[in-house]
């Protein structure tokens, strides 16, 4: 794989610092939006394209791939953004491009690149886990033509201020068929619909979702009928890999943290920067940061490969390595600093929480290392 950078890549991956450093100074980094707060960076999100990177040029979008959403999430994750930019710039905009009709991109593609429009996707239920195909959410036909849908999402990031879900749910087959899910968009105040909002460790927002005999059009239906899971596997990998980017943003910033509080802070007549055990650990740190960079690299290219096994294999791969080392040095950084670390007025408890929240989205590190290894190639003989 080829990990070099081209002009464009790096004006976009500096647009994006620039854009980080005004609108998330650092002494704030982590603590909570107020509504204005996150109204004006979400407007000045899409003034700046980070809502259509990856929208086609034709609904007024850049058009471009994982790797350019790579850039944008590495200083996304080192300023610790809070806004739904992953629910609608990684996960809505390609999978609408790919599956949705050219109608139906038409009326949202524009609208989610200005920011007009903000999508989630509800696919998680509850005990299922992180199983996409274990889905008892219900969609029948309604008598007056279109669906109507019953069941419970749960986990649903950006959630509670999305102006339309995309709702997984199951047309045939029975719980756990991979065949028979299809995929609809609901408004979010259609009749039946209730959402109950939640705070993620983090800070982010996510919502549960009850939908109880919401009633859409047959418009609603977004690809084909009965075909969804491999779209929706395909818009969650493209979630990881970004993941990835952005748990390597804020374990840079983690580090640079840790090093300046070791060169400051003085034990025994010494900065703590002076003893070789504390040294040791800070150089496993910054080892674990580049390690996790080239994986994002790996993550986001993998993404436009052609075999899906390959690329859910080296996705998965670092996911696996992001979630262990996310938790690994960010509960390390919090030692480091002592007691102090558990502050909230310590940043490097923020960045913990995010990277361990980071490891948790979507599938944990067991998640990942089972589908790494249901991927692997069968050994030839």
């Amino acid at each position: 794989m080829d990990f070099s950078l081209n002009d464009d890549d790096l004006a976009l991956r500096d647009a994006v610092q620039r854009f980080c450093d005004g609108e998330y100074p650092a002494p704030e980094r982590g603590n909570a939006e107020t509504p204005a707060q996150a109204a004006q960076r979400y407007a000045a999100m899409a003034e700046l394209g980070l809502l259509g990177l990856q929208v086609p040029t034709e609904y007024g979008g850049s058009a471009l791939g994982p790797v350019a959403a790579m850039l944008a999430a590495a200083p996304l994750g080192r300023a610790l953004a809070q806004g739904p930019w992953l629910c609608n710039a990684v996960i809505a905009a390609p999978l609408l491009a790919e599956a949705a009709s050219p109608a139906q991109c038409q009326d949202w593609l524009p609208a989610l690149a200005e920011g007009r429009l903000r999508f989630a996707l509800a696919c998680h239920e509850p005990d299922a886990r992180y199983d996409l195909a274990d889905v008892r959410t219900r969609a029948r036909p309604a008598p007056g033509g279109g669906w109507t849908l019953s069941g419970r999402k749960v986990g649903v990031l950006g959630g509670d201020v999305a102006d339309r879900l995309l709702v997984v749910a199951r047309t045939a087959g029975d719980r756990r068929d991979r065949s028979g899910l299809s995929l609809f968009v609901v408004e979010a105040q259609a009749p039946g619909l209730k959402r109950l909002p939640i705070g993620l460790l983090d800070g982010r927002r996510a919502a549960r979702i009850d939908l109880q005999g919401v009633t859409v059009g047959a418009d609603a239906l977004v690809g084909p009928l009965g075909e969804a899971l491999p779209v929706v596997e395909r818009a969650l990998e493209r979630a990881h890999a970004a993941l990835c980017a952005e748990s390597a943003g804020a374990l840079d910033a983690l580090l640079a943290l840790t090093c300046d509080h070791l060169k400051t802070r003085r034990q025994f007549g010494a900065p703590l920067a002076r003893f070789q055990a504390l040294q040791h650990r800070v150089a496993d740190m910054a080892i674990a940061r580049e390690q996790l960079e080239s994986m994002a690299c790996v993550a986001a290219m993998a993404l436009q490969a052609g075999d899906p096994v390959e690329r859910t294999r080296l996705v998965s791969a670092a996911r696996t390595l992001a979630a262990q080392l996310g938790r690994q040095y960010g509960l390390a950084a919090i030692q480091l600093h002592g007691a102090m670390g558990m502050t909230d007025e310590c940043r490097v408890g923020h960045y913990a929480k995010r990277l361990i929240a980071n490891g948790l989205l979507f599938g944990d590190a067991a998640f990942h290392l089972a589908a790494f290894d249901a991927a692997r190639p069968s050994p030839t003989h």
